[in-house]
């Protein structure tokens, strides 16, 4: 079996019961979504991979050592490049901010395999936020533990300054696009 056709079984399995914050939608259509954008940027197995499994870590009961034993120590250090420590001793709201920062700042030396799997993360997030923000404006933001729509902005403002191997791709325009419809 191709090693993202497992990377997508392993995902939807992992992330089995899960919705995506503040709405009734099956939380794998994010990573499937990120997988896809992968694929737009490269044909490297091993990212796109990566890109699929990228929120198994962060948000499912399934660790950094489950992905290196099933998909090896590549794919594992690529999915680790991309999941927050949760700060599960201080409240998410509290956490928010210095848990962006750190994203933040290990992007400022993230190989371009990082870079890649960072955008199609954010841009799937991001495409999402725009759809919401169309439908519901302002509103969208009370369903995240930072409900001010300019710390948001500071975030994935931060992001696309730090994404400089990707600027030539489609997706970071795309990405750069969404950012000014939805931030302004």
């Amino acid at each position: 079996m191709d090693i993202v056709e497992k990377a997508i079984i392993f995902a939807v399995n992992a992330h089995s019961g899960q919705l995506r914050k503040g709405k009734d939608r099956p939380y794998i259509i994010h990573p499937i979504t990120a997988c896809e954008i992968a694929c737009s940027i490269t044909s490297d197995r091993e990212v796109v991979a990566a890109a699929v499994l990228h929120d198994c870590v962060e948000d499912t009961p399934v660790t950094a050592e489950d992905i290196r034993r099933e998909f090896g120590e590549r794919v594992e250090r690529l999915v680790a490049s991309d999941s927050e420590d949760k700060m599960e001793h201080i409240p998410a709201s509290e956490s928010w901010k210095i848990r962006k920062q750190a994203t933040l700042d290990l992007l400022n030396s993230a190989t371009r395999d990082e870079q890649i799997i960072c955008l199609a993360d954010k841009l799937a997030n991001i495409r999402e936020l725009y759809r919401d923000f169309v439908e519901i404006g302002e509103k969208l933001w009370d369903r995240f533990n930072q409900k001010d729509s300019r710390q948001h902005a500071w975030y994935y403002r931060g992001v696309a300054e730090r994404l400089v191997d990707l600027t030539d791709t489609v997706a970071y325009k795309e990405y750069i696009f969404l950012l000014d419809k939805v931030f302004g």
